[in-house]
């Protein structure tokens, strides 16, 4: 069961040639080993995920007895919600999130609530990163990232508003998938920065990340195969000083294998402040979305979630105006220059996942292409037995989801 995708699994389940009960019970095994060092759940019941896989048998939909990882800032009407916050400990939603009901409804099992940062912030979780205990498994999606990388589930649902769905993804060595801004729907999801916030997915291959497109973007194109030599662009953009030298070495190591369909792309200076516009859009909507929390409970906020709302607060209105009309004038820009390619390349995390469980570094090459809603793949890059995980990201055009995942299989066949 360990050997196959999730596509694989819901196709043999839909086929017959397997049963919810017995798919549930290989994953309910794995945590049942694992969980304890891992700590990749923060609410969990084997006995709900075996009712559901005997409400599921027969089934037949897309993901037919798929066990699935729900990042806890998703409202579940059967789990808590409780974003790694005090304020919300036992919070009960009354119904799932829109996203939820659709993996219902495709004939997913809901595994349980992974765990997050506060508020899919900064605040980091207990969650342990499997290919190495001692090292973060990245940002807020850590618990679906790690409860991937364990073994617990062959998919689970995340979130990115700078870099929480592909940093885990780099660090744990996972396919991960953040859609175009706006395709995906938000109702049941804890806002953060509502210009940035995107539901994504992690999945074992590029075709599980195709499929629950489909799942989750009703009307999603059909992604069609490449019939033609790719058209790439290698972009490092103005912070590749930042990039740890083993980080570096394996992703030229990797473009190297692409071939000469392979160009380098080096941006104008303008979007050299394309990071710092991030952060700042980041903090003002980030402490608007939280002025409730800040309002009524400030003691029970960590200091990362404070120090955010300061920032917000010694920045002016003119100030986060113009940082949004800077991006809003770059992206037609960043648009024509990416044209002419398939897909543009960059690293996912400039370095591998950092020693202990307080921070898990920056999401610079990650929150560039998202400040401009551009759909993103993680691809792992091959490594050795021992090797700590590289992540290389696949950037497409916007709304152009469907192409950036037939190039990104097209980038695995070639890097395998």
């Amino acid at each position: 069961m360990n050997d196959l995708d999730a596509t694989g699994i819901a196709d043999a389940v839909g086929a017959g040639a397997g049963t919810s009960a017995l798919v549930a019970e290989y994953f309910l095994a794995r945590i049942g080993v694992d969980e304890p060092q891992i700590q990749a759940f923060v609410s969990f019941d084997p006995e709900a995920v075996r009712e559901q896989a005997r409400q599921l048998e027969g089934s037949a939909g897309l993901l037919a007895g798929v066990p699935v990882g729900i990042k806890d800032i998703f409202d579940t009407a059967d789990h808590p919600t409780e974003f790694y916050s005090p304020i919300y400990q036992g919070n009960r939603p009354s119904r799932d999130a829109h996203v939820v009901t659709l993996l219902r409804q495709a004939g997913a099992i809901i595994m349980g609530k992974t765990h997050t940062t506060e508020f899919a912030y900064m605040n980091t979780g207990p969650t342990r990163n499997p290919l190495d205990l001692a090292r973060t498994p990245g940002s807020s999606s850590a618990g679906s990232a790690a409860g991937m990388a364990a073994g617990f589930f062959p998919l689970a649902l995340g979130t990115q508003t700078a870099g929480s769905l592909l940093k885990p993804a780099a660090y744990c060595g996972l396919f991960a998938f953040k859609p175009s801004f706006g395709l995906v729907s938000l109702e049941g999801v804890k806002p953060l920065a509502p210009s940035f916030d995107t539901v994504g997915w992690y999945g074992r291959s590029v075709r599980d990340l195709e499929r629950v497109a489909r799942v989750l973007i009703p009307g999603f194109p059909a992604v069609e195969a490449v019939r033609r030599p790719l058209r790439l662009g290698f972009c490092r953009t103005s912070r590749w000083s930042d990039v740890q030298p083993v980080v570096a070495q394996a992703i030229e190591r990797a473009i190297s294998r692409l071939g000469p369909f392979v160009s380098e792309v080096v941006l104008p200076e303008a979007f050299d402040g394309v990071f710092d516009d991030h952060q700042l859009i980041n903090d003002c909507e980030g402490a608007r979305s939280l002025a409730k929390e800040f309002q009524s409970h400030p003691e029970l906020l960590s200091d990362s979630t404070l120090a955010m709302i300061e920032r917000a607060k010694a920045t002016n209105w003119e100030q986060e105006s113009a940082a949004k009309a800077r991006l809003a004038q770059l992206a037609p820009q960043l648009a024509q220059i990416c044209q002419p390619f398939d897909a543009m390349l960059s690293v996912s995390c400039g370095m591998l996942a950092p020693v202990g469980l307080e921070t898990t570094g920056p999401s610079d090459f990650i929150k560039f292409w998202g400040a401009f809603g551009l759909p993103q793949v993680n691809v792992p890059v091959a490594r050795g037995e021992g090797v700590l995980p590289v992540g290389l990201q696949v950037i497409g055009a916007f709304r152009g989801d469907a192409p950036l995942l037939s190039t990104a299989q097209v980038i695995v066949d070639a890097l395998v």
